[in-house]
């Protein structure tokens, strides 16, 4: 249980780093929020769990493939927050067209084959 805790606790601190590092340097809270800090966090979390090499493998190879849809919604945010949207209505209007590409990108590895475990 101790494990679950910390696991919660660290994650949750570098979000909230990236928020208080954003507040006074929006490039530099970019940069830290640019960081595969999850996937990191992740791998290590997965491995600590399981010690399997084969999924620590696996699920990087998948991490790497989903990152590339991810990329949409990052450049349709700014798009609709300039269109006036709003904040909430941009968040969830990019996240929306986010998962429509995550879906089509999905398709389209099937397609070629490329497996994600």
């Amino acid at each position: 249980m101790i494990h679950l805790v910390i696991k919660f606790a660290l994650t949750a601190g570098i979000v909230v780093a990236v928020s208080e590092i954003a507040k006074r340097s929006t490039i530099f809270g970019a940069l830290v929020a640019s960081l595969p800090l999850t996937s990191i966090l992740a791998l290590i979390w997965l491995y600590n769990d399981t010690q399997e090499l084969s999924k620590i493998s696996d699920l990087s190879f998948s991490i790497f493939w989903m990152v590339l849809p991810s990329l949409v919604f990052f450049l349709l945010l700014p798009a609709f927050i300039r269109l006036g949207l709003g904040f909430y209505s941009s968040l969830i209007s990019a996240s929306l067209c986010m998962a429509v590409v995550y879906y089509g990108f999905t398709q389209l590895l099937s397609y070629f084959d490329i497996k994600l475990f």
